[in-house]
């Protein structure tokens, strides 16, 4: 599919490949290091941009404010003609926004609104509330002050700011900043194509009659989500058997088809587990295990140029990687720029950890006040990576070191779901 992919070194050779343990900044680097954004660009209307990445920076082609304006409705005023008119003004015109006014006459005052063109010869707009109004005729108080009330041309924006940079996903604020100056069109990195394939023989789709020992197939609805979120075109693989020829001709397909492939199950060691295998003797496989729980058996690889990445098939498994390694990834094949770290939150612990685990340990935790009306996180009481519904109760992960202990009131460090699932 990808003719802009980089050249790689196995890092985990067969069958050493099997002890490599990396930690999360390892294997996050590693994956990192191995991608680069597509190329493929495309043209669109500015008003249907929202939520894709500029391709090339934006320039602005205009002076914002274009001209000075007044920054309240008010009069507009020559300061200097205050005094000699013991600061009783005739009003000589009216200008609401939209409307260029006549050159301000010595010792008249313009009623003026906001973001209307300053009349040449003005150089103060007083606001209307410390004026009082008789018939064409304001009286203004002495003491106001000279220059105020003015949005001064460019004062913003001058014309070759730099005010987008390439790399930027475009926010709602970003489309009103290239409104602003004018431009009706963006450069913007196509969509990402991402193919998603779940392994298992037992996985069925949710509506049809479940037969003894199968169970429904949550990871494809958790996968096509999270792709959604962030802003790519998912390319559904469908369910893969679990044999090691399905797994090939379906990493294939999604090679031909996609800029990445999203793969949950078949990572680990079982004998019905292909996925890994099926990369090695097709692709290449540069990353597996990561010293994480959830989410140990992590593959990455590539096959026919398109990187490939492989989680565990638990559905708490595949969603912290996702979380942890597939949103970076995509982020960076999207063409964002800068850090792609995710926010951590310095966050005072409402719970006890006292059997802590090996592994760096990704938990579901939930915001709640405590009875000093702190914030504190509570965690989700049971640990199995099985446990779909803690996804939903949670509001993030907290990240736990090896071997640490915590009691309340100790700070972890918690990422929010607010972060990790939107691009």
């Amino acid at each position: 599919m990808n003719t802009d992919t980089m050249t790689t070194s196995n890092t985990c050779h067969a069958p050493t490949a099997d002890r490599c343990v990396f930690t999360k900044e390892e294997a996050l680097a590693l994956l990192l290091s191995q991608v680069s954004a597509i190329t493929d660009t495309e043209t669109l209307s500015t008003e249907t941009a929202f939520n894709r990445v500029l391709a090339t920076t934006l320039t602005s082609p205009v002076s914002v404010p274009g001209w000075d304006n007044s920054a309240m409705d008010g009069y507009a005023i020559r300061h200097a003609d205050l005094a000699p008119c013991a600061g009783v003004l005739k009003v000589s015109q009216r200008i609401p926004a939209g409307v260029v006014g006549m050159p301000l006459e010595p010792g008249t005052a313009a009623r003026i609104f906001t973001g209307a063109p300053v009349p040449a010869g003005a150089d103060t707009v007083v606001v209307q509330e410390i004026c009082e109004r008789d018939d064409d005729q304001v009286r203004i108080p002495s003491d106001c002050k000279a220059g105020a009330n003015i949005r001064h041309a460019g004062e913003d924006l001058r014309p070759g700011d730099r005010i987008i940079p390439a790399g930027q996903r475009l926010t709602a604020a970003h489309l009103g900043l290239a409104a602003s100056v004018g431009v009706g069109q963006l450069e913007v990195f196509r969509k990402l194509r991402v193919a998603i394939l779940t392994s298992g023989n037992e996985l069925v789709q949710p509506g049809e009659p479940l037969a003894p020992g199968q169970i429904y197939n949550a990871n494809r609805f958790i996968l096509i989500g999270l792709l959604q979120g962030l802003g790519c075109e998912v390319v559904d693989l469908g369910r893969v058997a679990d044999t090691l020829d399905a797994s090939q001709a379906a990493l294939r397909g999604g090679a031909r088809e996609a800029d990445l492939i999203l793969a949950s199950g078949g990572v680990s060691v079982g004998e019905e587990d292909h996925l890994k295998p099926a990369l090695e003797s097709i692709g290449s496989l540069e990353l597996w295990n990561i010293n994480i729980r959830p989410g140990k058996p992590v593959a990455f690889g590539w096959v026919d140029g398109t990187p490939v990445l492989g989680a565990p098939g638990n559905p708490v498994s595949l969603f912290v990687t996702c979380c942890l390694f597939a949103r970076p990834l995509i982020l960076r094949r999207q063409g964002i720029c800068g850090s792609l770290a995710s926010r951590m939150l310095r966050i005072r612990a409402g719970f006890d950890w006292l059997k802590p685990d090996k592994r760096t340990e990704y938990h579901r935790a939930r915001l709640q006040v405590g009875s000093d009306g702190e914030l504190e996180l509570a965690v989700f009481p049971n640990r199995s990576s099985a446990a779909i519904a803690s996804l939903t109760w949670a509001d993030g992960l907290v990240e736990i070191a090896p071997g640490r202990v915590i009691h309340p009131g100790d700070r972890v460090d918690f990422m929010p779901f607010s972060d990790l699932l939107h691009a």
